[in-house]
């Protein structure tokens, strides 16, 4: 099965998955230091195309919202899910990962026949997966499950912001910036940070 192209956004199922009902999985929030991560499965409508799909960090904020609307009104299904803190420091964050991606599939209201996964790897669930490297910028459905991730855990980190405003969480959405380190120097480790990163672990055993 060929999964090569040029580099530019192909909605490869016009080619290689024809006979296939696929869904596109990618996630959100990998290397932040604080909030859970999150991942987006959808299946998209051929008959109510979306103009504008690439993966999400080529998009601006307000970009991104109005295509997650898009994909919300017209895709045949889509799904959100997440791993939380706990089970990131607990089964660390690929297998973490690989859990909001299965429950994301799992969530869809109609079972595809195989589920296009951004990246090298594929997580164990009962429907049949191929991994896509920089999937988010070759297929559109996986492109439209990015920017669902991508927006679903930007929401939910302004809402821990509303919560832990001290850490400054609506600037750099949990990401080790340089603020973030600051702010976590200056008030310590909250609940919603990932014990097992190496910044944060470093900080605990000062304590």
């Amino acid at each position: 099965m060929n999964t090569k192209n040029t580099g530019s956004l192909e909605n490869l199922s016009l080619f290689d998955y024809e006979d296939e009902l696929i869904c596109g999985v990618d996630e959100a929030g990998r290397g932040p230091l604080a909030g859970p991560v999150t991942a987006a499965a959808v299946i998209l409508d051929p008959a109510h195309p979306i103009e504008g799909l690439k993966d999400s960090k080529k998009l601006s904020e307000a970009q991104r919202d109005w295509l997650a609307e898009q994909i919300k009104k017209h895709a045949l299904a889509w799904s959100i899910a997440e791993s939380s803190v706990e089970e990131i420091d607990t089964l660390n964050i690929l297998q973490a990962t690989m859990l909001a991606m299965r429950r994301a599939v799992e969530g869809l209201k109609i079972t595809p026949s195989l589920a296009l996964i951004d990246g090298n790897r594929c997580p164990v669930m009962p429907v049949r997966s191929e991994a896509i490297v920089k999937g988010d910028d070759k297929v559109a459905a996986i492109s439209a499950a990015s920017i669902l991730a991508k927006t679903a855990r930007d929401h939910l980190l302004a809402e821990l912001h509303s919560i832990y405003p001290q850490y400054a969480l609506d600037q750099h959405k949990g990401y080790p910036t340089a603020l973030h380190l600051a702010r976590l120097k200056e008030f310590g480790v909250s609940a919603i940070h990932r014990k097992s990163y190496a910044p944060v672990k470093a900080l605990l055993k000062d304590i």
